[in-house]
């Protein structure tokens, strides 16, 4: 017997909503897709992501006919972190590399032993959380299974925002109006974070050692004032500055500081609902929960969010590994 009262949604209700998607339907008509040829150099490639203002790209391999990687900035923030010497030597492998040597040999990169993980357009919209939360992985492309064309690469920021624009057309759930704390939602210990002081070369260490997207910049107060993230560092391309990554976060930060409205933050005590609509609205990647004093206390992730709203209710935990 189904004791919930009648005017009580289902707690699943964003669970059916994305089973009723597919991804074709988050596909815009008309997107930038740059797809890169595995003989292309490495330096050149990043240079593009760069020019087209994209963050990754498809790899094809023209033997092969087919796509076998994504290139994005994690790949940049690894060759950096592996052969950066010093200010006066310059990186060769960035300089000289294909693509094709670059992936090829190189055991750690994730797509050498793995295959390229997609979609199909046809696929719902909670397959694509799935496959995203479960891999840990931050891009989807979707591809077309016939034709075997890349039509779009999906986010969780994208399908996020694709659910917050109907929303307000269904009845929430009741966990929307609980709070953060009561939810437990995001990440609590041992959060990696850096100073305003931390060189460059040490947070892409931290990056790459602690696998996270981001890091909070704390003062000597323990206040958060900054947060750098990896795709801040393709400013590094943009900028040709990536042979000298002695310099501190703050020097490198410095071009985004007339422009830059701070960090989105939140507290334990607000409701999910609140939490959901600040990190749409604010277009990021995550939000620090900070304590009254703006110390932080952790980081509540979009993965985080489509688990809580999506998969949770559903009794399915992809986050686990």
């Amino acid at each position: 017997v189904d004791s919930t009262p009648a005017c009580e949604p289902e707690s699943d209700i964003y669970m059916r909503f994305m089973k009723s998607h597919k991804c074709y339907d988050i596909v815009p008509t008309s997107s930038k897709l740059v797809v890169f040829d595995t003989a292309l150099q490495v330096k050149k490639a990043f240079f593009a992501l760069v020019a087209n203002g994209v963050r990754a790209a498809p790899l094809w391999d023209t033997e092969k006919q087919s796509f076998v990687g994504m290139l994005t900035i994690t790949d940049f923030i690894i060759i950096l972190h592996r052969y950066y010497k010093s200010p006066m030597v310059q990186i060769y492998e960035l300089e000289e590399h294909k693509l094709e040597t670059w992936r090829g040999g190189w055991v750690y990169l994730q797509a050498t032993f793995k295959p390229l993980v997609n979609i199909s357009p046809d696929a719902s919209l909670f397959d694509a959380v799935y496959t995203l939360i479960k891999n840990k992985i931050h891009r989807l492309p979707v591809i077309d299974p016939v034709t075997g064309n890349a039509l779009y690469i999906l986010t969780h920021k994208r399908i996020l925002k694709f659910l917050q624009l109907f929303v307000c057309e269904m009845p929430k759930p009741a966990f929307m109006k609980q709070t953060l704390g009561e939810l437990g939602i995001g990440t609590y210990n041992q959060i990696a974070f850096i100073h305003p002081d931390t060189p460059i070369i040490k947070a892409l260490n931290i990056f790459v050692e602690r696998r996270v997207s981001a890091l909070p910049v704390v003062d000597e107060s323990g206040k958060v004032v900054d947060i750098y993230s990896k795709f801040d560092v393709i400013n590094l391309a943009a900028e040709k500055t990536y042979n000298n990554l002695d310099i501190t976060v703050t020097q490198a930060l410095k071009h985004r500081s007339q422009y830059f409205e701070g960090v989105m933050k939140c507290h334990k005590l607000e409701t999910l609902e609140t939490i959901v609509d600040r990190i749409v609205k604010a277009e990021v990647h995550r939000l620090v929960v900070v304590d009254e004093r703006s110390s932080i206390e952790g980081i509540i992730s979009l993965s985080d969010i489509l688990q809580a709203l999506v998969l949770s209710p559903a009794g399915i935990d992809a986050q686990q590994h």
